[in-house]
C-alpha cells in the first residue's frame, strides 16, 4: 500500500460523537462476557480514524453503537450531545437514513435491480420521488467513477466495482459520517488500495468523518488516527514516539 495517501491534517471541527465510560456486554454459555470495557472517545466532524484490533476485540461492536445499531450495557454514546441509545427506533431509523453512510465487507447490493437503482435506494426510503432518487444515484456514481456502469445489473460487476456501488449508495445522501466495517476484506490488494484511496478521498473534498474498523495496519496507518481495542479496551496509538499507548 506504499502508493496511498496520508489522510491530510484537518483543523479539529465540532465534536460529533462523545462516549463516556461504554461497557458491553452478554451473556455467554458459562458467565458473562464482556465485549467492551470503559470506552471513552471523542470524534470531531471531519477526521479520519482507524479501528484496529484482533477478531473478537470488539471493534465491530464499537462500530454498531456509533451506528445506532446496538445499544450499551452501561455508559452514554451522543451524537452532537444527544443520546443514541435512548432515541426511539423511529429516530434511529432517520439518524441511521440521514447522518450516516455504511460500508461493509459485503456490500449488500440485490442483484435483480441495476446498479443505478442499488444506489437509490438510499434515497427512495427517505421518501424522495424517484427520479430525484435516480439523478442523486448517478451523481453518487460519478463521484466513486462508476458511470459508465450505473445501468448494469450489479451481477455483472467486479468485486472492486461492487464495493464502489456499496460507497456510493452510502454517500448518496451526502452524510455527517461514513462508518466502515473491512471494507476492503473481500478484495485483493491492488482492488483493496483503490477502494481504500477512495474512501481517504471522500474524506478530503466532502468533509465526511470516516471511521474504518480493518485488520489492515497498512490502510489504518493512512488515516488521521489510529485506535486500538485489547481486551475491550481502547487504546489510542502514539505515532510521534516508539512506544507507549494511553487508553483514552
Amino acid at each position: 500500500m506504499e502508493h496511498l495517501s496520508p489522510a491530510s491534517p484537518r483543523e479539529p471541527g465540532p465534536v460529533l460523537y462523545e462516549l463516556a465510560g461504554v461497557e458491553k456486554s452478554c451473556e455467554g454459555p458459562v458467565e458473562r462476557v464482556t465485549i467492551l470495557n470503559n470506552v471513552n472517545l471523542t470524534i470531531r466532524s471531519g477526521e479520519s480514524l482507524a479501528i484496529v484490533g484482533a477478531s473478537g476485540s470488539g471493534k465491530s461492536t464499537l462500530l454498531h453503537l456509533l451506528g445506532a445499531l446496538d445499544t450499551p450495557t452501561a455508559g452514554s454514546v451522543l451524537f452532537e450531545g444527544q443520546s443514541l441509545p435512548d432515541m426511539t427506533p423511529e429516530e434511529k431509523a432517520h439518524f441511521r437514513n440521514r447522518k450516516l453512510g455504511f460500508v461493509f465487507q459485503f456490500h449488500h447490493l440485490l442483484p435483480e435491480f441495476s446498479t443505478e437503482e442499488n444506489v437509490a435506494m438510499q434515497a427512495i426510503i427517505a421518501g424522495f420521488p424517484r427520479p430525484k432518487a435516480l439523478e442523486l444515484a448517478r451523481e453518487a456514481l460519478r463521484r466513486v467513477g462508476l458511470s459508465e456502469r450505473r445501468e448494469h445489473r450489479v451481477t455483472t460487476l467486479s468485486g472492486g466495482e461492487r464495493q464502489r456501488a456499496a460507497i456510493a449508495r452510502a454517500i448518496l445522501l451526502e452524510p455527517r459520517v461514513l462508518l466502515a466495517d473491512e471494507p476492503t476484506g473481500n478484495l485483493d490488494q491492488r482492488t483493496g488500495d483503490t477502494v481504500a484511496e477512495l474512501l481517504l478521498e471522500l474524506n478530503r473534498t466532502l468533509g465526511m468523518t470516516l471511521v474504518i474498523v480493518t485488520h489492515n495496519r497498512e490502510m489504518a496507518g493512512t488515516l488521521g488516527r489510529c485506535l486500538e481495542l485489547r481486551s475491550g479496551e481502547l487504546y489510542e496509538e502514539m505515532r510521534t514516539r516508539a512506544a507507549g499507548a494511553g487508553a483514552l
